[in-house]
């Protein structure tokens, strides 16, 4: 039968470990910095694809202007594509109805009415301009006539 040799036991070299803890908390660093650098991204393209959306919304709402008068066919089109483009982007339509609560959070009132009836205080008269958002960011609030209850 062969022998077998005995194991020594393993010395455990003092600077082998310090490079291994070195090289776990230099790996931990390294995703760390990764997690903040697509977090940063991400929100940069939040941020910028917002940036971008509120300064081509004033084309929009000329596009829903010429609609109203024109009741075009071809601008329809155009219309739905532009809203198509800014849904894919995951913006949403803030669209209040009339005789709706007024909604200070995803609402600017522009004009407030007074009113005799006790049941309108508060509701929506108007929608002068729908808002949007994107996600729980509102990215400009819809523009509504608000009633108010006159106090006599």
């Amino acid at each position: 039968m062969p022998k077998t040799k005995a194991s020594k036991p393993t010395q455990v070299n003092p600077e082998v470990e310090l490079l291994k803890s070195q090289l776990v908390r230099a790996l931990a660093d390294y995703d760390n910095l990764q997690k903040r650098t697509e977090k940063m991204t991400s929100e940069l393209y939040f941020i910028s694809s917002q940036r971008v959306i509120k300064r081509l919304l004033p084309i929009l709402d000329m596009l829903y202007g010429a609609q109203e008068h024109l009741k075009d066919g071809g601008l329809s089109i155009v219309i739905k594509e532009f809203e198509q483009v800014l849904y894919d982007d995951g913006f949403e339509k803030i669209e209040p109805k009339s005789d709706e609560i007024f909604n200070e959070l995803t609402m600017e009132a522009i004009e407030v009415l007074e009113t005799a009836g006790q049941d309108l205080d508060n509701t929506i008269e108007k929608v002068s301009l729908v808002g949007w958002k994107q996600g729980e960011q509102i990215v400009r609030p819809a523009k509504v006539v608000v009633r108010k209850v006159a106090n006599d």
